[in-house]
């Protein structure tokens, strides 16, 4: 659709609808601008550091699978 179509069609609108269509292009616009990507925080290497631990016996076979070997 051309521009000039588009604003054709506006111009022969009346007022009440004219304001509705401006709502609406803003509303849009607005829509537009949340859909920018934020930008992500750098990781810190090192920050989860100490956060996950693993026990000594973790490679050790199960009590629940012993019957199954």
């Amino acid at each position: 659709m051309s521009e000039l179509l588009l604003y054709s069609k506006i111009n022969n609108l009346p007022l009440n609808l004219k304001k509705e269509v401006i709502d609406f292009v803003d509303f849009l616009q607005s829509k537009q601008q949340k859909k920018k990507p934020k930008k992500k925080k750098q990781m810190i290497f090192g920050y989860a550091k100490d956060s996950i631990i693993i026990k000594p016996d973790f490679d050790e076979p199960l009590e629940e699978f012993k019957e199954y070997m």
